[in-house]
């Protein structure tokens, strides 16, 4: 029987980590710290989403904080109608259908904007997904129905069949199961066929082009998958906070998912989930001590960047490694 990589060791031991301790947490009296692992989960959904096109593809896509938004809204909008009138007959706290609507809704912005994206390459595409991703932002922000840079409240959590997301716990296992779920996806397509030429394409994007792949279209269908994955951690997250505003989707927010992506190490299943876990401890460290947190985070970065070759899971895997 072939033995379990380290990668494999490190990754089952960080997710029964996530699995075991928020619980305990609330459990010792101490809900802080699961609201705080709450908020971790979901954005390393977003990460991993953003993994498969940053990581594996090679796409650095610098907008991707929109479709959380986008998600965070198509939960928020509708509780809205239901509470204060307007569209009750399509509108309501159903959490499949805040689900649908934010997958959706963040698969066609993806599929629309990715088209014209992926016609550019290296810094231009960086460019040009950052101003989609501020259109978003300045979309929702004169808005002024919906609360504009106020943000909006959500009065009621969305109603899951069986679930109770009032409950800090359930919602927190939800996140983790959907988590799971965003990890073995991703694992799956990258392991597959498709992500054969996805990752062929990030090493050689003409080569394949010569041997007859239409690279574009399986770099347009990832990016399609991975706003898709990012949408639905903004229905998680809007739930979270039950407050939204066009400030989650910033091109500030797209740069922290992107150093979760690299501090963890880019390309590897585990690594923006770890990438997430260290970028939010730091966060709350480091402001408890200054405003100017991100400073002394950024140079946390920039060591990792040049001494951890491969972000920390590469630096876990490689630090012991038997010569």
């Amino acid at each position: 029987m072939k033995s379990m990589s380290r990668t494999s060791w490190i990754t089952l031991a960080g997710m029964a980590a996530l699995l075991i301790l928020p619980p305990l947490f609330l459990w010792s009296g101490n809900e802080f710290y699961l609201q705080l692992a709450t908020r971790l989960v979901i954005l390393a959904i977003a990460a991993v989403s953003l993994n498969l096109v940053l990581g594996y593809g090679g796409l650095v896509s610098f907008g991707h904080a929109a479709y959380i938004g986008i998600g965070a809204y198509a939960v928020g909008i509708p509780a809205y109608h239901e509470t204060y009138g307007g569209f009750d007959s399509i509108a309501s706290y159903d959490g499949l259908f805040h689900v649908a609507l934010a997958v959706g809704i963040s698969a066609l912005f993806a599929l629309v904007t990715g088209a014209i994206s992926l016609r550019t390459k290296g810094v231009y595409f960086i460019m040009i997904t950052m101003a989609f991703g501020q259109m978003a932002y300045y979309l929702f922000f004169s808005i002024n129905e919906y609360g504009g840079d106020d943000g909006l409240v959500i009065d009621v959590r969305s109603e899951v069949p069986g679930l109770n997301l009032d409950n800090p716990l359930q919602l927190y296992l939800l996140s983790y199961v959907a988590l799971v779920a965003a990890m073995l996806i991703v694992r799956t397509i990258i392991n597959s066929r498709f992500g054969m030429v996805i990752k062929g394409a990030k090493g050689n994007n003409d080569r394949l082009v010569g041997l007859g792949y239409n690279t574009y279209l399986y770099r347009l269908a990832a990016y399609v998958i991975s706003g898709a994955m990012a949408g639905f951690a903004g229905a998680l997250l809007g739930n979270f906070t039950t407050f939204i505003s066009p400030e989650m989707m910033g091109w500030t927010r797209s740069g922290e998912l992107m150093f979760m992506v690299i501090l963890g190490g880019a390309a590897t299943t585990f690594g923006p989930v770890l990438g997430a876990v260290i970028f939010i401890l730091l966060e709350e460290i480091l402001s408890s001590y200054t405003i100017f947190w991100q400073l002394p985070f950024g140079l946390i970065l920039i060591g990792v960047v040049l001494f951890a070759r491969g972000g920390l899971m590469g630096f876990l895997t490689t630090k012991w490694r038997k010569p």
